[in-house]
């Protein structure tokens, strides 16, 4: 017999499979993992990450449609996985190098060309949770055509970065090509997916919804671990504390403005 508990732990999962940022998990540890050494461990967590999200959706929902970024997930890194069991030495040393923006220029185009069709990706996640009634209309298309670009910039700007690593700086390894950068635009999609939604709701109801600063809190905070990190792992230590002093500042400065409007009424 399903118990009540039992029925919301499977909608919280589900819901949470739903996700398309979940759907993107797999390129985001691929390209934050994969360098030099790091080739075969990151295509396997990578694969391995993509066949469990499927599974496990298809598992609880056995009527969920296939998605267009699942699907790409599994045949990407089985392609990353069987190529890198069968390439040469030199072969490997290019991919440890260069895969990371491989992943990253792949998901650009998917989520660029998915709009170009008209099709995209976040729309298959967000019909599942929401009435059909609402899939045709504005707001809804608008806000899954806002997301998706946002994503194909974010990994765009990480492909860039982590090229020019591997071509201007030769070190895949740079802490801003390799980490800051990537990690940033990722966040920042992150955030933004998280954040535009009610946005598009409450205008459509005549509202104005939450403000941009609630949007660059987590970014402001972000940048003094981002400070830290260049104190520990860079030579310019007045960067870091530069960062972690404006990180700092930045971040009581935003929360004075979110707080008041999500303070409770008395």
């Amino acid at each position: 017999m399903r118990t009540e508990a039992n029925g919301t732990a499977t909608g919280l999962v589900a819901g949470f499979l739903e996700n398309p940022v979940v759907g993107m998990a797999p390129w985001i540890i691929f390209s934050l993992l994969v360098g030099p050494g790091r080739f075969e461990i990151a295509v396997v967590l990578s694969l391995a990450t993509a066949v469990a999200l499927v599974v496990a959706g298809h598992l609880i929902n056995r009527g969920r449609s296939w998605k267009l970024l699942e699907v790409a997930d599994v045949v990407f890194f089985a392609a990353m996985a069987l190529l890198g069991a069968l390439a040469s030495e030199g072969t490997l040393r290019w991919l440890e190098t260069y895969a990371g923006e491989v992943a990253n220029l792949s998901l650009t185009v998917i989520a660029f060309g998915s709009m170009a069709v008209r099709m995209p990706f976040t729309l298959q996640y967000a019909r599942e949770e929401v009435d059909p009634s609402l899939w045709h209309t504005r707001t809804f298309l608008r806000t899954n055509y806002l997301i998706t670009g946002v994503w194909g910039l974010a990994f765009l700007v990480a492909a860039i970065a982590g090229a020019y690593g591997d071509l201007v700086l030769h070190n895949p390894n740079n802490i801003w090509t390799g980490w800051i950068i990537q990690i940033l635009a990722i966040v920042a999609a992150l955030r933004f997916t998280a954040w535009y939604p009610e946005v598009a709701r409450s205008r459509a109801r005549g509202g104005t919804g939450p403000g941009t600063a609630s949007l660059l809190l987590p970014l402001a905070g972000l940048l003094v671990p981002i400070g830290i990190a260049v104190l520990v792992f860079d030579n310019m230590w007045w960067l870091g504390l530069a960062l972690i002093v404006a990180g700092s500042l930045l971040t009581k400065a935003l929360q004075s403005r979110v707080e008041p409007k999500t303070r409770p009424q008395t």
